[in-house]
């Protein structure tokens, strides 16, 4: 697998999309969970969605580098 990847003859890291995708994934969920009213209950959210992001993130960085 290459390290990186030629995107518009520039060379990012093959981490790049999956950081992309893993943005994306964190807004819907943040949306979802917002919307359920799950933040109510939680007792430091902008921690929470840190660590939610780090965790699909880190997820989707092991699906790329496998």
């Amino acid at each position: 697998m290459p390290h990186e990847i030629a995107l518009f003859d520039a060379l990012v890291p093959c981490l790049f999309p999956a950081f992309l995708v893993s943005v994306v994934l964190q807004v819907a969920l943040d949306w979802i969970l917002g919307w359920c009213g799950v933040y109510q209950h939680i007792w430091h959210p902008p921690l929470f969605r840190l660590s939610c992001f780090i965790c699909i993130f880190g997820l989707s960085g092991l699906l790329v580098l496998r």
